[in-house]
């Protein structure tokens, strides 16, 4: 029992020197971090307006049926290439080919009537100067002229109104371009108002993309855009605004705006999904900080400054920014040292170990 307590005393004091050693290390190793650091300097800040939308063709043509009936022919198929006038469908229908005989055998008809009320009122005229008829019978013939020629334009109208009903069983193409719809064959029957046919013109697509409502005051034709698309998203495109569409959806509460290619451009196709940026403000040269370096505490801004190897929290105002910088009004200076992500056991008086990294290269 004696030796037990002799032994005791020297058992605390090894226990107390390790737990000092093991609080030392502790403290010391606890305050010091390693981070990265961005210096911060002067570049172009870019603002823009980020937005989502689709292809769409700028000239679209829907082609419908407009009389009933079979059809007789296929001029060109889904997908390939038409030019303006070009017959795409042809139809057989009865009833408007029948017009057009009868209206042009009653032309004809009262063609023939015209001609000979001409030549009636010739002799009339001559016989008149002779002294053979009466004025009333000049009168009569040159009446029935005027009638028989007046009934002619009408009968010539009643043609064109037919030949134009006739012209209807034939589908043509408005303007160059590509057929993104027609599925019909010979034999098929078709009803009056039934959609046949699409095409559009592929040399003029734009971009129809939705601005929320507190964006659109920015927006100004002419202001160039940088077009991404999902199926294509390691290219960049180059277009303007176009055309602003004056009105906000009472839902999504967005407006459309129209983008345009500057160049033509291949492998793009009508519905494919897009997403812009465009470009309002540009500063060509601007004080900037990360945007992720920034936090906020009470209503005012902060950075983790390094200074002499140390941590310090600076208070900064910011200014104007883009998706990834903003703007340093007051606060840094071009060189200044900054985390670009803080942490929550960051404290004042810290000493840091830095990896260096700059903000742009």
């Amino acid at each position: 029992m004696q030796t037990l307590q002799k032994l005791l005393p020297k058992y605390t004091i090894a226990l107390a020197i390790v737990f000092l050693a093991t609080v030392t290390y502790l403290v010391t190793r606890g305050n010091t971090v390693d981070v990265e650091a961005e210096e911060v300097t002067y570049a172009e800040l870019v603002q823009a307006v980020y937005a989502t939308g689709f292809v769409e063709a700028d000239a679209v043509a829907n082609l419908s049926a407009e009389l009933s009936g079979t059809v007789r022919s296929v001029g060109a198929l889904e997908g390939e290439q038409v030019s303006a006038g070009q017959t795409i469908i042809t139809f057989d229908s009865p009833q408007p080919e029948l017009a057009v005989r009868e209206a042009r055998a009653a032309y004809d008809e009262q063609l023939a009537l015209v001609v000979g009320t001409k030549l009636k009122c010739t002799r009339a005229r001559n016989l008149f100067g002779e002294g053979a008829v009466s004025r009333q019978d000049l009168d009569d013939a040159e009446k029935n002229r005027k009638q028989a020629e007046e009934l002619l334009e009408q009968k010539r109208l009643r043609l064109k109104i037919q030949e134009d009903e006739l012209k209807k069983l034939t589908v043509t193409a408005p303007f160059d371009g590509v057929l993104a719809l027609q599925s019909l064959k010979a034999g098929d029957y078709v009803t009056a108002n039934t959609l046949v046919a699409r095409v559009i013109d592929t040399s003029g697509y734009v971009v129809n993309v939705e601005i929320d409502e507190l964006d659109v005051p920015r927006i100004r034709p002419g202001q160039k855009a940088v077009i991404v698309f999902d199926a294509m998203p390691e290219k960049r495109f180059d277009a303007i605004v176009s055309r602003i569409v004056p009105q906000t959806d009472t839902v999504t509460k967005t407006s459309k705006v129209y983008l345009q290619f500057t160049a033509p451009i291949q492998a793009v196709q009508a519905g494919m999904t897009a997403t812009a940026n465009i470009i309002y403000n540009i500063r060509s040269r601007a004080l900037l900080v990360r945007k992720s370096s920034v936090f906020d505490e009470n209503h005012v801004s902060y950075v983790w400054k390094i200074e002499n190897d140390k941590l310090k929290k600076q208070a900064l105002k910011t200014g104007a920014g883009d998706l990834a910088f903003v703007e340093v009004i007051d606060g840094l200076r071009k060189g200044d040292r900054v985390i670009p992500v803080p942490q929550e056991r960051f404290r004042e008086g810290m000493d840091v170990k830095i990896a260096e990294k700059r903000i742009r290269q």
